[in-house]
């Protein structure tokens, strides 16, 4: 299928053409249906405790939200090729409400097993999110708008771990029984996924140039191409079958640790309900920029080696995926336990990206269908990772020992991944061709020619954003392991909302501080740990300087809190600089050096 008018470039603040609109659709739409499809599982401890479910049970039901995906991800390809993703995804998310909404009617093991397993064809709708992104961006970025619009959905694994047990406190708050509120609380996500399937009716098209059925109509669209049988050819490609087993070992190992890692913190470290769902929910969130930078780093790795090259970036970020499990297995202390989950999550996702990077250039004429397929794989792997943790002689350690050993092995499927001399000489032509189209879009911008990108050019501006930004996610580990500390701090009078507020201050601080490191939307990280600092600029102003009797003389932390707030007004004054992933993602790459 020859798509024309693709966007050649991602402007993230804009919902003007349809292609961003598209974008910024189907992420969300995705982050939603991953929030309700993951959102049962921090509370997972209250419902086993009315519902007395054993681990094997627990684990069935794991199963059975994942085991589905995999034949609704197949089936949601093929219809992608049929009817276009504006259809398909609405569709999805309104049949796909009921069963989220429906999960509050089960009283018994048998009925909450077949609500899980009726949940899980929403996971089908990231299938829908690849399609459109690739069908919408030109191949100069088409791996930064995949990995980018299915890492913020993935995201909705890690805040609804985060999410969910506050709003199951704000219907213990008004008044509802532990047994009512979690219902309650899957009902609210069920309803918000089946407004968002009317909205994207509305406000998105299935190609830059309109709908199937309008272009198909004026004979702009072949129709000869709906006679293809777009499954077949896509089954018979060895190359989607690698990449099934790639994804298994990527998409399959986050999909696991979202469905255990609230249950693993709280039985294996003592934490309690809230904060277990925190920081299990530090795994989900790395989303916000790693499968970006996977995608990102793809579309790099073209530049010089082709499309051989992305395949190259796929087995490696795979491989360093898989050793990163094997330690993360082996922390048995909380403070070592984070930071190298944390690193784990970074190349989980980065190998997500990496993969969807390759799957637009396996098959033009079947995409939906290689979407599809290498999509299924991923749940394909977290079913069969789930009976790793069903088994009662297996402890979680040992479990997550074995999957690292595993993905280590399936990396090399990776390689397995071939183009022909002619499918690497289409794709190079097809590249300059955006970047032609892109210069051409960006001829009348004035040059920043300040900004020269390099490590040797690093500025003194560009050392503290960066500074700042591992500053404060170690704060923010740090906030996690002594919450209570933190929550003591805000007082004993704000109820619910005290826990509220210190997530708040931990999310800003890890993620906030993650985005400025990088350099990733930086304005909008130093803006969210700015309004964080301004209130501890009051308290400690304030209220420590109230109780010391100064506020510029002896009271450092006033002092220190000021000059973190002030830098960060700096940074939303003054953006990222050339050492950014802001800039890299600005840059014409025949223009300007490269970083790399």
């Amino acid at each position: 299928m020859e798509v024309l008018n693709k966007a050649t470039s991602i402007n993230l603040f804009t919902l003007k053409t349809r292609q961003m609109r598209a974008f910024h659709m189907s992420w969300f739409a995705f982050f939603l249906c991953f929030f309700a499809w993951f959102g049962i599982a921090p509370l997972m401890a209250v419902v086993r405790e009315e519902l007395s479910l054993t681990k094997q049970q627990i684990g069935n039901t794991v199963i059975a939200s994942v085991s589905i995906t995999i034949l609704a991800r197949l089936f949601i390809g093929w219809l992608c090729d049929k009817i276009g993703p504006r259809l398909s995804y609405t569709f999805l998310l309104l049949f796909g409400s009921i069963p989220v909404m429906a999960i509050g009617l089960a009283h018994t093991y048998e009925t909450f097993l077949l609500a899980r397993l009726g949940i899980g064809v929403i996971g089908a709708s990231f299938v829908i999110t690849q399609y459109h992104t690739s069908v919408m961006f030109a191949p100069n970025c088409v791996g930064t708008a995949n990995a980018t619009s299915a890492g913020w959905g993935n995201l909705g694994g890690g805040v609804t771990l985060m999410v969910m047990p506050l709003i199951f406190s704000a219907f213990l708050a008004f008044g509802c029984d532990d047994a009512s509120a979690w219902r309650w609380s899957m009902v609210l996500a069920g309803g918000v996924c089946f407004l968002t399937g009317i909205a994207y009716l509305l406000f998105t098209t299935d190609l830059p140039d309109g709908n199937f059925k309008e272009l198909r109509a004026t004979g702009e669209l072949d129709v000869k191409e709906k006679k293809v049988h777009s499954f077949w050819l896509a089954a018979k490609d060895y190359r989607v079958w690698a990449l099934f087993f790639v994804y298994a070992a990527c998409f399959g190992i986050e999909l696991t640790i979202n469905g255990v890692a609230a249950l693993y913190y709280m039985d294996y470290f003592e934490l309690g309900l809230k904060t277990a769902g925190l920081v299990a929910g530090l795994f989900g969130l790395m989303n916000i920029f790693a499968r970006t930078l996977g995608g990102f780093v793809s579309d790099k790795f073209v530049q010089k080696g082709g499309l051989r090259g992305r395949v190259k970036w796929l087995f490696i970020a795979l491989f360093i995926e898989g050793i990163a499990l094997i330690f993360f297995s082996q922390m048995r202390v909380l403070a070592l336990a984070i930071p190298s989950m944390i690193l784990f999550s970074l190349f989980v996702q980065m190998s997500e990206g990496a993969t969807y990077s390759v799957v637009p250039f396996i098959n033009k004429k079947a995409l939906g269908a290689v979407a599809g397929i290498v999509g299924a794989g991923g749940n394909m792997g977290a079913v069969t990772a789930a009976f790793l943790f069903r088994t009662e002689s297996l402890t979680y350690p040992q479990a997550f020992l074995i999957l690292g050993g595993l993905v280590s092995v399936f990396a090399f499927f990776a390689l397995l991944v071939r183009f022909s001399p002619a499918d690497e000489a289409a794709a190079a032509a097809e590249f300059d061709k955006a970047m032609a189209a892109r210069r051409e879009e960006r001829k009348d911008r004035v040059p920043i020619r300040d900004l020269i990108p390099g490590i040797k050019h690093v500025r003194p501006m560009d050392a503290l954003r960066i500074y700042l930004g591992v500053a404060l996610i170690i704060k923010g580990v740090h906030f996690i392991t002594n919450m209570a500390d933190l929550e003591g701090t805000l007082g004993g009078n704000l109820g619910d909302g005290q826990t509220m507020i210190a997530w708040s201050v931990v999310f800003a601080h890890v993620v906030g501080g993650a985005s400025l490191a990088l350099g990733f939307v930086t304005r909008v990280g130093a803006a969210v740990n700015a309004l964080v600092l301004l209130g501890a600029v009051v308290f400690t102003g304030f209220g420590t300087a109230a109780s010391n009797g100064s506020v510029l003389g002896t009271n450092v932390d006033f002092q220190f809190t000021s000059f973190v707030f002030f830098s960060l007004v700096l940074f939303i004054w003054r953006g990222s600089g050339p050492f950014s992933l802001d800039h890299l993602l600005s840059i014409d790459a025949e223009k300007e050096p490269e970083i790399f």
